[in-house]
């Protein structure tokens, strides 16, 4: 079981790198859009853009699966705990019976305070369980759109965008999916909370 744990932590880590790379794929992506973008080159700036949201996305998957994997190794680290308070608590419950066979008052009372120990040891580990379920369910998922991308990158470097679509529908996407995103966010907060008060 204790390999099995390990595979899982190194897979979650493995999974967070794979994340890394590509983000920075999509910031060099973002390099060539702007550039396209300055050179007047539209098919090449929406294939860079389309390659950028891809890798944010792609991002966003690897750091999703790395979050449940990670979930998963908790569980199993519980699982492997549970199994060895419980065998440390049929050890005390043996000694217990022994102990009320002979009524040594005094050392029951030390056997009672190692088993209350083994009780206390337990609930911090399942509170970290907890934590470490309450911080996967925190994951947000942006979505972005070509276009919008493409208007921000073109805005940020000062750059008059030719394309199509009118200025005004490129920022109400923008707004629309920041106010998604917002709403989402709140959300998300308020069954953290609740997650915490159970």
């Amino acid at each position: 079981m204790d390999k099995h744990l390990f595979n899982l932590k190194f897979a979650a880590k493995d999974l967070e790198r794979n994340a890394k790379k590509s983000e920075k794929s999509e910031k060099e992506e973002k390099v060539k859009l702007k550039k396209a973008i300055q050179k007047g080159n539209m098919e090449g700036a929406k294939i860079h853009a389309e390659n950028s949201i891809r890798q944010k996305n792609q991002a966003l998957n690897y750091r999703r699966m790395s979050a449940r994997i990670d979930a998963v190794a908790a569980r199993v680290q519980t699982a492997l705990t549970m199994k060895q308070v419980t065998g440390s608590m049929a050890g005390v419950v043996k000694s217990m019976e022994s102990a009320m066979k002979s009524m040594n008052l005094e050392k029951v009372s030390v056997l009672m305070d190692r088993f209350e120990q083994q009780f206390e040891n337990l609930d911090v580990q399942s509170q970290v369980m907890e934590n470490t379920m309450c911080n996967t369910s925190t994951l947000t998922t942006p979505q972005g759109q070509v276009d919008s991308l493409m208007q921000e990158v073109a805005d940020e470097a000062g750059l008059e965008l030719n394309m199509d679509l009118p200025q005004a529908q490129g920022s109400a996407v923008g707004a629309s999916a920041s106010t998604q995103a917002s709403q989402e966010q709140d959300e998300l907060t308020k069954r953290l909370a609740n997650l915490r008060q159970m």
